[in-house]
């Protein structure tokens, strides 16, 4: 049976007069207060104990439970730079509910610069886990009892796999009328509707009635301010939207409206050899362009890989030297390409510089 929608949830969340403390693994932060708490993960073979540092700010108003998390896979590093930036605004002093922060889940994973845990294993496919477990498992346990059932609504911050980027996005149950209002508050160029996976934070939490955005954008291993900018920004709209934050004293001057893809597909190398890229993510393409080509070292065999459908690249390789099968395009199929190029353009002006107060630091080079 389905929880109450986030709407009820956050509504119950304002209804009480008074302004409870939140607690987090036994450690009360009282209203207005903010307070970073560690939750004991493990010890590493050197006795050196690993800890999740969790932030949690409780506002001086009811509202809703909102986690941010990142590093879920531990090489990915854009959310983790995101999170630092979010806790420096000064708005936070005006938050309405509790923002629970966490900008590293996976500090196993961060320490060896990989995407999974040291006992090999995908910690977003290893929920809802178990205290007594693998690694993996127990890691996924700590996370659900301690941040996501003392939430409402959360965002998951990621990446492109190693030598992957993405075109900032935004996956979630976009058949969920909540979950595609906060999709669509969260101002990036494309939404993909994006099915569970068995074993994925994201689910577990949509069984719980808890809706999960997964923000989508970048590299693994590497900052990308574009993708830093639009995710805090994101967060500040997902966050309005949710009346935890004042609203904008003023209107856009243009409606943002995001293209909504329902499917996606990757187009694979036709040959092993070195790629040259010639469509740059975000571009819109028709069925037939030429989006890249594979070659042997010396030119004498040359593939062209021409886009089997209409659509807009979200995901690329950036390794130019492929084997046969690998995947090179994401192609996400939308009705009108060509808006959707035009929602590209207007994000990326939009995140040139800062905007309605929002605090930059000096960007990313």
């Amino acid at each position: 049976m389905r929880g109450p929608t986030a709407r009820e949830r956050a509504g119950k969340a304002r209804s009480p007069a008074k302004v409870n403390c939140f607690s987090l693994n036994d450690v009360e932060v009282a209203p207005g207060q903010r307070k970073t708490i560690d939750l004991n993960v493990t010890r590493l073979y050197t006795h050196s104990e690993v800890t999740i540092p969790v932030h949690v700010i409780n506002g001086k108003r009811e509202g809703p439970r909102l986690f941010v998390s990142a590093a879920m896979h531990g090489d990915e590093l854009n959310g983790v730079e995101i999170i630092r930036r979010l806790l420096k605004l000064p708005i936070l002093k005006r938050l309405r509910g509790v923002l629970v922060a966490v900008p590293i889940v996976n500090i196993p994973g961060l320490l060896y610069l990989s995407r999974y845990l040291p006992d090999r294993r995908d910690l977003n496919r290893s929920f809802p886990g178990s205290a007594k477990g693998s690694l993996a498992a127990r890691l996924a346990h700590l996370f659900m009892e301690q941040i996501v059932h003392n939430s409402t609504h959360g965002i998951d911050l990621h990446t492109g796999s190693i030598h992957r980027e993405n075109l900032p996005q935004i996956r979630a149950q976009l058949d969920d009328p909540d979950t595609m209002a906060l999709a669509k508050a969260f101002r990036v160029p494309v939404l993909l509707n994006s099915q569970f996976r068995d074993g994925s934070m994201r689910q577990v939490a949509a069984e719980l009635g808890i809706p999960v955005l997964l923000y989508e954008a970048g590299e693994a291993l590497r900052f990308d301010e574009l993708s830093i900018r639009a995710g805090l920004q994101g967060i500040i709209e997902v966050m309005r939207a949710l009346d935890m934050l004042p609203a904008r004293k003023y209107k856009r001057r243009r409606v943002f409206e995001p293209i909504i893809a329902y499917s996606s597909s990757w187009i694979r190398a036709p040959m092993s050899g070195i790629l040259r890229v010639t469509r740059p993510l975000g571009a819109q393409i028709k069925k037939g362009d030429v989006i890249g080509v594979v070659s042997d070292p010396y030119g004498e065999q040359e593939i062209a890989i021409e886009a089997p459908a209409a659509g807009i690249i979200i995901g690329r390789v950036n390794l130019p030297l492929v084997n046969e099968g690998d995947a090179l395009f994401h192609l996400a199929k939308v009705g009108k390409p060509g808006e959707a190029a035009a929602r590209v353009e207007q994000f990326q002006m939009e995140h040139e510089g800062s905007e309605d107060g929002v605090y930059f630091d000096p960007p990313i080079v």
